[in-house]
């Protein structure tokens, strides 16, 4: 199917070339575009990872590894070959090695990434933030490997076989990307083949289906809930916001961070960070990091409560309070609850 330029006066065809005729290798060029414009051939997907492949007795490499909206690992094959080769079989094997991947080594993997890229960010803050979770999940982390080949052309053998798995309920995806030249120009043609896109309407609509009904059965997202400390109410706040506004208040009645820490002892390592001093936050980001480098360990200014008014000094020290927790936060304040009985703290879901 050619690509044609429509004026008032006439219809002309726009040449197509191959890769090779403009000298775009698959990994040095397209692979490296693509992976700062993934939606192009993948919307939704955060790619966490590019040449990736940790694993024993292999070395083979992903071209591209992602994750997307529904927390489905996603691997991303290129190839600028004109009938793709054998990629669909190499990148079955890829999602096999894959599949069993955690949320923690995802986390690991994309901040290895990051700072390749020379990116000072919060892995885990930012694949929470493409998920849209406001905290982990693991059971509903990487259900499914979903593949994504990406080709100049496909044969028909591939074509064939990637059909035939996708009705045995792989998740592969064909996306042809066809080079054009337009005088001093390339331009590139990019079309899903497979799925055909009215099907992959209708297969979108049943995973979201789906979607709704898991969400269902385990309950609210994104439940608020209203917070009433020492006669004063919280209305809607984040499960990680109730919990720190309770610590807060618990230290500034005059119990230490170490005694709160001995109530949740499943969080004592990661609950606090403390530098000596009363310091501000610009100070503290400072200590903390300083630190952490003599410990051979990275600290993530990210994860924790860290503005002025925020910080919590207590006994000559300064504390930051972790932003990051999970399914169980509620247990956590019903074991403060009950272990300062004297203070005034409730909550319940708000409406």
């Amino acid at each position: 199917m050619a690509i044609y330029e429509l004026t008032r006066e006439t219809i002309r065809e726009i040449a197509p070339i191959t890769f090779a005729d403009v000298g775009i290798s698959e990994r040095n060029d397209l692979q490296r575009v693509l992976r700062e414009h993934i939606e192009v051939i993948s919307p939704g997907t955060l790619v966490i990872a590019e040449e990736f492949g940790e694993w024993e007795d292999s070395r083979r490499r992903i071209d591209l590894f992602g994750l997307d909206k529904e927390a489905n690992l996603v691997v991303i094959e290129l190839k600028r070959t004109e009938d793709g080769g054998h990629m669909e079989l190499q990148a079955i094997r890829y999602a096999a090695m894959i599949s069993a991947m955690t949320f923690e080594n995802a986390v690991d993997i994309f901040r290895r990434y990051l700072k390749k890229l020379g990116r000072d960010e919060d892995p885990e803050g930012k694949i929470l933030e493409h998920l849209e979770w406001e905290e982990l999940k693991e059971d509903e982390f990487a259900q499914n490997v979903r593949i994504v080949l990406a080709s100049a052309k496909f044969s028909k053998e591939l074509t064939t076989t990637v059909m035939w798995l996708n009705e045995r309920d792989l998740d592969i995806q064909c996306v042809r990307l066809k080079p054009y030249r337009d005088g001093d120009r390339i331009l590139l043609d990019v079309q899903q083949i497979i799925p055909l896109p009215e099907v992959e309407d209708y297969r979108v609509q049943i995973k979201e289906k789906q979607r709704r009904e898991r969400k269902a059965r385990s309950g609210p997202d994104y439940t608020k809930y209203d917070i009433r400390i020492d006669g004063q109410t919280y209305t809607r706040q984040a499960k990680r916001n109730a919990i720190f506004a309770i610590v807060k208040y618990l230290c500034a009645k005059g119990i230490s961070p170490e005694t709160i820490m001995d109530v949740v002892p499943w969080r004592r390592n990661t609950m606090f960070q403390g530098v000596d001093g009363e310091v501000d936050s610009e100070q503290f980001v400072q200590l903390a990091a300083e630190r952490a480098e003599r410990e051979n360990r990275r600290f993530d200014a990210f994860r924790f409560y860290l503005a002025d008014d925020e910080l919590i000094v207590c006994n000559g020290r300064t504390y930051a309070f972790t932003k990051m927790w999970g399914h169980r936060t509620l247990q956590a304040i019903d074991q403060l609850k009950e272990a300062f009985p004297e203070t005034e703290i409730a909550y319940e879901a708000s409406t």
